[in-house]
């Protein structure tokens, strides 16, 4: 659940729009990518992560970076992206979110993050949602790259929500019905009780039907307070963040995707459309060729340990002849499943599930099985009711 920390130079953590609603909610806060986070409130991560499975949670995301890369026309600010993505962005619908990773030459992640194009047709607009600790340097590294007549700028001004879970579509539906037809990945602007402009995409980090909400910084608390208002909305830490984004087999910057893994070695290949793959035109087309033709050396795999103790990060996977062919790259228990759960990098040999491994914790081999992901099927909305 860790991120390295890049937003403290002076050594001193920032706070977003929802610190004071934080504190006053009994918070226990927390460093995290240089913002001081709820990590739990008091109700426990636990009985956080079991409502946001069953009812509707309110995370606080707004450390994250948000920023809008602006071109004279939508094909001009298509195109800009692509030479730095793999994502088919010129094959984007209006009112549609697209996620992408930003690559580095060697076919390296920069960063994973959400592209979205407005529903107006001729908006030369795209809303970008980028990690918390990467976001400086995505700015820098997509600005350096841009055409002349494309820019890049952040939205600092910005605060970010997120309801997730089974009652959320009721829950904001009643106060924008606009909402109410949007699907898996569909942004739309609406406003919120008729006073709140947002940017709002059907979408998240939870495995569970939701929604990002982008607001201006200075209504986030009004907003948090009209949701938490509800009896179905609870306020969520980023404890259960982690083990509900860990159940549904998402990736987490610094742990399953860096500078040195691909797309194709994540399981990220899904990602990439088919145009992109045959046309190419993005940095690290070459290794990505490779890894499809060839097959990647190392491959992400989810991983069940045998027992109740958990594997945490950098525990070493060996094979059952005790030969080492791989490392954990996040582990942790599993609420939905009363167990502990794992994710990690294995030789391709290795990653069919069933495959039997060990995972050496406290220098004792523990037995364990690779394992299908999503550990539970994830509930996005893909067709309107």
């Amino acid at each position: 659940m860790t991120e390295p920390s890049s937003e403290d130079p002076q050594g001193e953590l920032l706070a977003t729009p929802l610190y004071g609603l934080h504190v006053a909610l009994g918070a226990r806060m927390v460093p995290f990518a240089g913002y001081a986070m709820p990590v739990q409130y008091p109700a426990g991560i636990l009985a956080e992560h079991k409502w946001t499975r069953e009812a509707a949670g309110l995370f606080d995301v707004s450390h994250m970076g948000q920023a809008v890369v602006e071109a004279p026309d939508w094909a001009t600010a298509a195109a800009a992206l692509e030479t730095l993505v793999p994502a088919d962005v010129a094959g984007l619908a209006p009112g549609r979110q697209r996620y992408t990773q930003l690559l580095n030459e060697a076919g390296g992640i920069v960063d994973d993050l959400m592209i979205a194009r407005p529903a107006d047709p001729a908006s030369g607009r795209l809303m970008l949602v980028l990690n918390a600790s990467r976001k400086h340097v995505d700015v820098a590294t997509i600005a350096a790259r841009l055409p002349a007549g494309v820019t890049i700028a952040p939205q600092p001004d910005r605060a970010l929500l997120a309801l997730q879970g089974p009652k959320a579509g009721a829950v904001l539906e009643a106060m924008a019905p606009d909402l109410a037809g949007t699907i898996f990945m569909d942004v739309r602007t609406v406003s919120l009780d008729g006073w709140i402009d947002a940017t709002v995409s059907r979408s998240g980090y939870t495995g569970e039907d939701g929604f990002e909400i982008s607001v201006a910084a200075d209504v986030a608390e009004a907003l948090a307070r009209r949701l938490l208002d509800h009896p179905d909305v609870h306020p969520i830490g980023l404890g259960a963040r982690d083990s509900l984004r860990l159940e549904a087999g998402l990736c987490l910057y610094g742990h399953e995707i860096d500078e040195t893994t691909s797309p194709v070695e994540a399981g990220l290949v899904w990602s990439i459309q088919k145009r992109r793959r045959d046309e190419g035109g993005f940095p690290g087309i070459d290794r990505f060729r490779r890894e499809m033709a060839e097959g990647p050396a190392r491959v992400r795999v989810g991983i069940l340990p045998e027992g109740r103790a958990p594997a945490r990060e950098g525990t070493e996977i060996r094979a059952r002849d005790g030969r080492p062919v791989g490392v954990v790259t996040s582990g942790g228990f599993a609420p939905t499943l009363n167990a502990p759960v794992a994710m990690g990098y294995v030789e391709p040999a290795l990653a069919a599930p069933g495959t039997e491994l060990d995972l050496v914790v406290r220098g004792k081999p523990l037995p364990a099985r690779v394992a299908a992901l999503p550990f539970v099927l994830t509930r996005f909305k893909r067709r309107s009711l």
